[in-house]
């Protein structure tokens, strides 16, 4: 595809091989890099979209899953922020298949949080019904990555969100040993207490939840 292709070019020649080490290593040199910072990214991005628009638009989907693939992470954030803007309002029943490959597929903190809250999150905003289905599957799963989705995908829910579900969800992984299941909870919790701090700081109170996600949950709770 010419969109992905020129993309890819274009990073290429803007490409800063220092940068590239150290976001690399800040990544614990799970992905490779281009080493183009987010605001230079996002700008080449831009440009290279405007001019490939239509084939965008028509092809949104299979561009992402392409560009998800590639090795250089600046390509797969691409791909997230096509589908996020794309599918917003927009999204088909069977999108959850497509999510859920997004998230098992090179995943770390840094995408799996972004789709989670604005493409899983969107998602089931659009399918409500899909809700606990998907949101079981996914807390049930063997991958720490569904897990943790299931955990925040109504970051940005404020007062939709459904704090029968995220207790439950924090109920069900309360124990994990794992740091990112347990920053997962603090952080939902913390968000959601924005919106009703006096029943986030309730539920904390009566549950035994492991002291880094307490500790995240009440950070701004006065």
């Amino acid at each position: 595809m010419r969109f992905i292709e020129s993309l890819a070019n274009a990073f290429l020649e803007n490409g800063n091989p220092e940068n590239a080490i150290a976001m690399a290593k800040y990544m614990r040199n799970h992905f490779t890099f281009f080493g183009i910072k987010t605001e230079e990214r996002r700008r080449i991005f831009k440009t290279i979209w405007k001019e490939h628009a239509n084939e965008v638009d028509q092809n949104a989907r299979a561009i992402a899953l392409q560009l998800y693939a590639k090795p250089q992470r600046e390509l797969q954030y691409c791909a997230i922020e096509i589908l996020t803007k794309q599918l917003k309002g927009n999204y088909k029943k069977e999108d959850i298949h497509l999510i859920e490959k997004l998230i098992t597929t090179n995943s770390w903190w840094d995408s799996v949080d972004t789709i989670a809250k604005f493409i899983l999150g969107d998602y089931l905003l659009e399918y409500p019904l899909e809700t606990p289905k998907v949101i079981e599957r996914f807390s049930y799963a063997d991958n720490i990555w569904l897990n943790r989705s299931a955990i925040l995908f109504q970051l940005g829910y404020k007062a939709k969100t459904n704090f029968d579900v995220l207790q439950s969800e924090c109920e069900k992984h309360k124990k994990s040993n794992a740091f990112f299941i347990q920053k997962a909870i603090g952080w939902a919790l913390r968000e959601y207490a924005k919106t009703n701090p006096e029943a986030v700081k309730k539920f904390v109170t009566n549950t035994d939840l492991k002291p880094l996600s307490k500790k995240e949950a009440l950070k701004n709770i006065h």
